[in-house]
């Protein structure tokens, strides 16, 4: 099954999330838990759950991913910033639990000066804080670009916080083809080398998520801005051979392209032609 779908909009709550989505031609999809700058999370509609988990059950979702915060630094240097990490991570994942079974994401975070493995540590930390033995949801490390001081723009360092978190059952890796392409992997000429790397160093079983981006830069610029689907330096043809791998199969994809739904709904046909061949 091929599951695509694009990062929406939370605001109108689950089932109106899923209806758009089926509207945009997708079978999975991405949200912000709480405004993404931070601040209080809405609260949760139970029946509105119920409505859409029917709904996904009957148009065969794919796992849903929810999105940290941007707001949220689990490897700040100021103390007030990594609670403020730690209490929004615990209120989530409890929050998760009522769609279970689906995907947290996060970036891990920036260490501003304190040095990469002093980040590493602390976010570790903060995850052996939150995660609990009964939680049906898996926590997401997300790939970065390796902009200023961005911990995980390298396979080792997400490695790295893995070794270090105790629940390890409850942790995986969703990889973003821009942040990745941004920070030096070549997806484009070598894509069965980087994932060859990415199972040998992390472990293809962590692979749970894919953010599908083009990438407004050169590979290694380590900048961090997205492109429509095909209208960057990854282009159509690599982002197709990403989505058709098979190794790669039965994984959410979700675009965060700058775009709309009317653009998003073009860009999942696309994907969808560009699968079947």
């Amino acid at each position: 099954m091929f599951y695509i779908g694009n990062h929406t909009s939370s605001s109108k709550g689950y089932e109106a999330m899923g209806k758009q989505m089926i509207r945009n031609g997708g079978n999975t999809f991405a949200f912000f838990t709480r405004n993404p700058r931070g601040g209080k999370a809405k609260e949760i509609d139970l029946e509105d759950v119920r409505a859409f988990l029917a709904l996904a059950e009957e148009h065969e979702f794919g796992k849903i991913v929810a999105h940290a915060p941007y707001t949220l630094n689990a490897c700040a240097a100021k103390p007030e910033l990594r609670v403020f990490a730690e209490n929004t991570m615990a209120d989530d994942l409890k929050r998760m639990e009522m769609t279970p079974g689906n995907y947290y994401n996060f970036h891990p975070g920036s260490h501003v000066g304190q040095g990469t493995e002093t980040g590493i540590q602390m976010i570790a930390e903060i995850l052996n804080k939150v995660l609990w033995e009964e939680q049906h949801t898996t926590v997401l490390l997300e790939t970065m670009a390796g902009k200023g001081s961005e911990v995980g723009a390298t396979f080792q360092e997400i490695r790295q916080i893995l070794d270090l978190v105790q629940l390890k059952e409850k942790m995986g890796v969703c990889l973003d083809t821009c942040h990745i392409w941004d920070g030096g992997y070549d997806i484009v000429e070598h894509l069965d080398e980087v994932l060859e790397e990415f199972d040998q160093i992390i472990g293809l079983d962590r692979l749970k998520a894919i953010h599908l981006n083009d990438s407004m830069n050169d590979r290694g610029s380590h900048k961090d801005r997205h492109a429509p689907i095909g209208e960057g330096k990854i282009g159509l043809e690599a982002l197709s051979r990403v989505i058709r791998h098979p190794l790669l199969q039965g994984i959410p994809f979700i675009l965060e392209t700058p775009n709309d739904d009317e653009g998003w709904t073009r860009e999942i046909a696309l994907l969808r032609e560009e699968y079947r061949k």
